[in-house]
């Protein structure tokens, strides 16, 4: 069963970069202008102030599909991370305040 399951969670637990944070904070702000001025367009010519609302809204929508799922560009860079080490391997440990902690 966890080998069904797996890929499932390997989906939805929305790993990115770093760099794929970026794109999708620049991403989300730009979208988000985008769609108000469009909005705010729209409804000016239109006189419509519903229609405004309507426009703005799924701009953001829009913006939340592209930009809160973990799609795969938002993680072509992962960090290397270093492996764990224990502490009988003769690694010198943490030193606060004078007190060895690990």
């Amino acid at each position: 069963m966890d080998n069904l399951l797996a890929p499932i969670q390997d989906a939805l637990e929305g790993q990115i970069d770093y760099q794929g944070q970026h794109m999708a904070e620049l991403l989300s702000t730009v979208l988000l202008i985008m769609s108000g001025a469009i909005a705010f367009l729209v409804g000016y010519i239109q006189e419509d102030i519903h229609l405004t609302l309507w426009v703005g809204l799924a701009g953001t929508v829009a913006t939340g599909l592209m930009v809160i799922p973990p799609w795969p560009m938002y993680n072509k860079r992962p960090e290397k991370w270093l492996a764990p080490t224990s502490a009988d391997m003769g690694v010198a440990g943490v030193m606060v305040d004078g007190v060895k902690v690990a």
